[in-house]
Order: structure tokens, then C-alpha cells, then sequence
């Protein structure tokens, strides 16, 4: 339990890290952000405790509105992410899946696997976008801001997680 929970702060922190000194760095066109931390989310198993993918996500949503300037916003679009990921998991795993089951391309296959991640980052950016404008003032700004740091995260992730299978076949 304990090493569990090791990893699971390590790896938050390594998702931290990338988003604070590489991502937050991008914005392509003035509108496209990659926000990858939200895969911090999308890889917990299928019998992690809901509570506990609860704190996990608002402590790194806390570390991000922190380190990214934007009060509430981060913390409160993951944790949204977190009360979803567990039904989406379900939903979308096979029915014969071990209950430990992590997600990943090699346990959900591509096409499963690829459609709960588009999921799980269209709903933490379209949060996060409603959240950081919270009017109606620029609405276009934010949907084409949203649209396209959807696209551009979910492209992110597509190709760490390829590479991620391609290691783990290399080894």
C-alpha cells in the first residue's frame, strides 16, 4: 500500500514538473496549450478507491493552480476528471478485466484505450476553459482555445503513450 502510494506521488509530480517547465512554456498561436497533467487521472487502476483518486487529483490540481497562476481552476477541472474516471473506466474496460487493471494501450487495446483518453481530456479542458472564463465575454477566444489545446494534449499524450508501449516492447 504504501509503495502504491509512493508511486502515485512520484508520478504526479513527474506530470507536474513536465507541465510546469515544458507545457506551460507552449502556446502555439496564441491559443493552444497542452495541459498533460490531466493524464496523471486517466492511469489510475480499475479498483483504486474513489477517495483516493479524489485527493490525488485535487492535490495535483492544487499544485498546478499554484505553479500555473490560475486559482480553482486547475483543481477543479481534474477533480471533475477524477469523480468521471472511474465510470469511464468501467464502462470501457473489457468485462473479463482483473480488477488491478491499469489503462493503457496493451490492457484496453488502441481504439478503447485512445477514445477514454480523447474522454478524459475533453472533459478536464472543456472544465478548465469554463472555469478560467467564467463569462460570456469571449466565448469565441475561449471555444477555439479549448478545441485546440483538446487536440493538441490529447496528440501530447497519444504519442508519450506510444512511446511508452514502444519501450516496453523494446525491453
Amino acid at each position: 500500500m504504501i509503495q502504491r502510494e509512493l508511486e502515485n506521488f512520484l508520478r504526479m509530480l513527474v506530470f507536474a514538473a513536465v507541465q510546469v517547465f515544458v507545457c506551460s512554456k507552449i502556446h502555439l498561436m496564441g491559443y493552444a496549450v497542452p495541459l498533460v497533467y490531466v493524464a496523471f487521472v486517466a492511469y489510475f487502476p480499475l479498483n483504486y478507491p474513489r477517495v483516493g483518486i479524489l485527493v490525488w487529483s485535487f492535490v495535483c490540481g492544487l499544485l498546478m493552480d499554484i505553479f500555473m497562476n490560475v486559482p480553482g481552476v486547475a483543481s477543479g477541472s481534474v477533480t471533475l476528471v477524477a469523480l468521471l474516471q472511474p465510470m469511464l473506466l468501467r464502462r470501457m474496460s473489457p468485462k473479463d478485466a482483473a480488477e488491478d487493471m491499469k489503462p493503457s494501450l496493451h490492457t484496453l487495446g488502441y481504439t478503447v484505450f485512445m477514445r477514454y483518453l480523447f474522454l478524459i481530456v475533453a472533459v478536464h479542458h472543456s472544465a478548465f476553459f469554463a472555469l478560467d472564463t467564467f463569462s460570456c465575454f469571449n466565448l469565441q477566444y475561449a471555444a477555439i482555445s479549448c478545441g485546440s489545446s483538446i487536440v493538441l494534449s490529447f496528440l501530447t499524450l497519444w504519442a508519450v503513450e506510444h512511446f511508452r508501449t514502444r519501450k516496453r516492447k523494446a525491453v
